[in-house]
């Protein structure tokens, strides 16, 4: 096994300067100790800090205050945070909320890695992400306090900084490269080295994931040329994003390889786990999964604990059948005489169950983004679309209008600019819209993704917004009426892009809620094979399930999901769905976190979208309002506050 790297805590001058103060840290805890009545008796408080707040959203103003504890009891370390009741600095925050986020007595062996953001603007905050790879919301330090937070971990647990990330900070099992890849999605650098793309021959990447954007050979370029980077600019984020979907189609393969060789180092352990052990030898060992005749046997399945709910019949009860798409002559009737639309609630529930024709698209996705308001006239959208269209070229004429000089001295710029123009011509190139060389469609899409580039200069460009920019030009077929469609769908999924991962961990935290609700055998399954983050479903949220099904299939999912009925969040029921319809082989196959990532990547193509629909709005409708209280607030695809900014990273990392 290669050891990563690790660098102790000693050369970090934010541990420097805590470690002075630790004293004071302890005895002003030890004053504080006889007040906290909810710890153990027999806890001994460490650590206190009053006015450390969460934001369920990305608005600045809507953050709840709390303390935050560390306390030892016998020889393990516990952190808890409790927020101030009734001290919500937004009234829409209702007590349930506010309890959402309670964090409670979580010991360190939990947890995996804290990653620390100290921006030169505005607050400090801690990511704290538990080993499941789940991670809670950011923790904000309002009056300080970060480096005595960090500093008084490392007097009580074994906390090392990792060599590719001078701001992540590991917890105990920092030397389990599996562990790690599964958890921040980055492959070890010293792994890395000695797998080149080239040993993936059976990746995801290649047939189910066929218009990836980075081939193989230029995963090990980009993945190697991102770890010099790091180290050379010690750069705390660099964007996870950017790299995060071949790197994902990278870790089936990298995850089975690393397994087998953890397992086959601790065959001799006395007391090694049976399962691993019968795992490892049919996967690295095929000889010993056949007959003397060289036949191939099925694998072995053992009895699967029946659905709570009976999805079939569930859906037939909540579920309601699917409608023909809605039609021109329909669609007028949805419109008064000047052009306003007179019900919306009842159109999107219309689209809901039947989507919209093709040739209606055009001009009936601008009311679901919220690009077209529903309440303006043929006459005022007209305006509005020719006062866009100025606004656009302003925006890119910042980008067209950088000289090459400048552009040496941009390095931002060029490597954005190098990014887009790689993934432009591997984004449904199949499609005849897109296909052909010099394609002016093409050159479209990257001249859209410049210019978002410019327009939200926080976010930028990552990887995978090609994919969701692709189908809105498909349909719209204009520059800029594209661009501002485009604008209003990342104000729902900007955040899955997010660099802490925050707006991708709050959905899959809350998918993992959903599945303990509609079927916890099935969740209890997942948590006893270590599954319980659900990163295999990442590609799904990601992108919005377009890997998943053809082309036009896609277009009517999307329409469905963006008319927000019967849930905002029905992309997480859909997942449900599947995985509940899947149920059966996941459990009765006993399928692991690799196995069941390969599982999941095939089903791209064999999932019936209509089928799925029924589901995943019968599971809704049971639900009810213990699945609603069950995600966060401001979890995607949740607008944001109309008077605050969606894109505050509050962040020194900058592409």
């Amino acid at each position: 096994m290669h050891e990563t790297e690790i660098h102790d805590l000693s050369d970090d001058a934010d541990y420097a300067a805590a470690s002075k103060q630790g004293s004071s840290i302890i005895t002003r805890s030890d004053s504080s100790k006889q007040s906290a009545s909810s710890d153990p008796e027999d806890a001994e408080i460490v650590y206190l800090k009053d006015n450390v707040a969460i934001h369920p959203t990305q608005s600045v103003i809507e953050g709840i205050s709390g303390r935050l504890k560390l306390f030892k009891q016998g020889s393990s370390l516990f952190m808890t945070w409790i927020p101030y009741k009734g001290q919500s600095s937004n009234a829409r925050l209702s007590a349930r909320d506010t309890n959402l986020y309670t964090i409670r007595a979580v010991s360190f062996s939990d947890i995996h890695s804290i990653r620390r953001h100290t921006p030169t603007i505005g607050w400090q905050y801690v990511i704290v992400v538990l080993s499941s790879g789940l991670a809670f919301p950011p923790l904000y330090f309002y009056s300080g306090g970060l480096r005595e937070f960090l500093a008084t971990i490392k007097q009580h647990v074994l906390m090392v900084r990792s060599s590719e990330n001078a701001n992540v900070f590991l917890v105990n099992n920092f030397q389990d490269p599996l562990q790690r890849t599964l958890s921040s999605l980055e492959l070890p650098r010293s792994l890395a080295n000695r797998t080149p793309a080239s040993s993936f021959p059976d990746s995801p990447s290649e047939g189910n994931l066929e218009n990836n954007h980075i081939s193989e050979d230029d995963n090990s370029g980009s993945i190697q040329q991102n770890n010099n980077q790091r180290q050379k600019n010690h750069d705390p984020a660099r964007d996870i994003s950017i790299q995060v979907l071949e790197k994902f189609s990278l870790v089936t393969r990298f995850a089975r390889e690393t397994t087998s060789q953890l397992f086959r180092e601790s065959l001799d352990v006395p007391g090694s786990n049976e399962k691993r052990r019968t795992n490892w030898a049919s996967k690295d060992h095929p000889t010993q999964a056949t007959t003397a005749n060289d036949v191939e046997v099925a694998p072995k399945k053992v009895p699967v604990p029946p659905d709570p709910l009976e999805l079939d019949k569930l859906s037939l009860v909540w579920g309601q059948p699917r409608q023909h798409p809605l039609e021109l002559q329909e669609w007028s009737i949805y419109l008064d005489s000047e052009g306003r639309i007179l019900d919306p609630d009842a159109l999107r529930k219309r689209i809901f169950y039947g989507g919209v024709e093709d040739n209606l698209r055009k001009e009936v996705w601008p009311f679901l983004l919220g690009y077209y308001s529903s309440d303006s006239t043929y006459a005022e959208r007209e305006y509005a679309v020719s006062v866009k269209k100025s606004e656009y070229e302003t925006i890119k004429n910042q980008w067209q209008s950088i000289s090459l000089e400048q552009a040496k001295r941009f390095t931002k710029f060029r490597e954005r600019k190098s990014l887009i123009e790689k993934d432009v011509v591997r984004t449904d190139r199949s499609l005849a819209f897109y296909e052909g060389d010099d394609n002016p469609d093409v050159r479209l899409m990257r001249d859209i993704l410049l210019t978002y580039s410019f327009y939200n200069f926080d976010l930028g460009y990552c990887q995978g917004m090609s994919d969701l920019l692709s189908p809105i030009l498909y349909i719209m077929k204009d520059e800029s009426e594209a661009f501002w469609c485009f604008v209003y769908l990342l104000e729902r999924l900007g955040p899955n892009f997010n660099r802490d991962q925050s707006g991708m961990h709050s959905q899959l935290f809350a998918l993992s809620k959903l599945v303990e609700i509609l079927d916890s055998p099935l969740h209890n399954y997942f948590k006893q094979n270590d599954c319980l983050n659900y990163f295999f479903c990442f590609r799904w949220i990601l992108i919005q399930f377009k890997r998943e099904f053809e082309y036009e299939t896609t277009l009517r999912l999307w329409e469905v999901l963006w008319a927000h009925y019967p849930s905002e969040h029905l992309h997480l029921y859909i997942c449900v769905a599947i995985l509940k319809r899947h149920r059966d082989k996941i459990m009765g196959e006993q399928m692991d976190f690799d196995t069941l990532l390969k599982f999941i990547n095939e089903l791209s193509g064999q999932i019936d979208l209509d089928s799925v629909l029924r589901d995943a709005e019968a599971l809704c409708v049971y639900a009810g309002e213990n699945g609603a209280a069950s995600i966060p607030p401001g979890t995607p695809p949740s607008l944001p506050s109309p008077d605050a900014s969606i894109y505050q990273q509050q962040d020194d990392e900058v592409l």
